[in-house]
């Protein structure tokens, strides 16, 4: 079997499944079709926004499912018409086994840790929160349960000291589609031994979760020690962001989001959470420490560095709760 021959068809969503679909078309595999969530509403006007896999596909004229359930009927159906022999999954929801079970050599999906390592929704966010030095990406076969599957090839980077999220998400992105083209390669050779995750643990070793990011997860504890916050930060940055309160003498609230501190500095005992301002270096008391917020934005407002935000935002009087 060539590449042209083997029949592939693609779920993915976001502009990190874009870069292992793109890599696919323009090296001449065979994608039969692409399955994308369908367009939903966004912003004040309501505007139908489409995927990034979707924008891609329209541009290539791949052909486009975009099923509001994947059991449908009619969704399969279309489905198994193309007849694909592989399937590969990026970025996207869970798959009912009609979908997974369908092609003759199986579905494959692309995450972005090292299984069994941050099995779940978020896990570059969590690697990057949990002070991690290294992460990766994994392709594995898909199963009945999220993540289990067994794996068909691991790569790792190394998590930067400065590096946020974003830093991480577009090398993995770079990294994970260069290891689906590895994969499918091969695949179609013949050569893929799957190795089973449970074999991957250590005696008394535990899968990772990395579960998905709500809004409170992202909300700063100034009571936890410095190295804590400031990974929690940057493991949030800048997309969905970590948030906090900016809290005056007399209990008025404004919400804040932190997007870039410095490293986290030694100091005395002051109470978590205590402002200190000059106009030029915002710093923040946590439990063992302080940081230095470096860029911020206040709720309706555009995000901008310290020394600005300072300039337009008396300080004086009020912390970070």
């Amino acid at each position: 079997m060539t590449k042209e021959d083997l029949r592939i068809v693609f779920f993915g969503t976001p502009d990190f499944a874009v870069e292992s679909l793109r890599l696919l078309v323009e090296g001449g595999y065979n994608v039969v079709g692409v399955v994308t969530m369908p367009d939903k509403p966004a912003g004040r006007g309501h505007k139908m926004l489409q995927s990034a896999v979707k924008q891609y596909a329209v541009q290539q004229v791949l052909h486009l499912m975009q099923p509001e359930r994947l059991k449908d009927e009619n969704f399969v159906n279309e489905l198994r018409s193309l007849n694909a022999q592989l399937h590969i999954v990026i970025a996207f929801r869970m798959l009912p086994e009609v979908v997974w079970s369908m092609p003759p050599l199986g579905t494959f999906n692309l995450h972005a840790s090292l299984l069994p390592k941050y099995r779940g929704a978020a896990p570059i966010n969590w690697a990057v929160m949990n002070g991690d030095k290294e992460t990766g990406v994994t392709t594995f076969f898909l199963k009945h349960e999220i993540d289990t599957g067994d794996v068909i090839q691991q790569k790792s980077i190394e998590i930067g000291r400065t590096d946020n999220v974003e830093v991480v998400h577009d090398r993995l992105m770079k990294l994970g589609a260069n290891m689906v083209i590895d994969t499918v390669d091969a695949i179609i050779a013949g050569t893929v031994k799957p190795i089973p995750q449970d074999q991957m643990l250590t005696a008394g070793e535990q899968p990772t979760p990395a579960p998905k990011i709500f809004t409170e997860t992202c909300r700063v504890d100034w009571n936890r020690p410095a190295e804590q916050v400031y990974n929690h930060i940057r493991g949030l940055s800048p997309y969905p962001a970590a948030w906090s309160e900016l809290v005056d003498k007399a209990g008025n609230a404004l919400h804040v989001k932190i997007f870039a501190t410095g490293e986290p500095v030694p100091k005395g005992s002051a109470v978590p959470g205590t402002i200190t301002a000059d106009g030029k270096r915002l710093v923040v008391d946590c439990a063992d420490g302080s940081l230095e917020i470096l860029s911020l934005q206040l709720s309706g407002k555009r995000r901008m560095p310290a020394p600005d935000f300072m300039r337009g935002f008396d300080l004086s009087g009020w912390n970070l709760k």
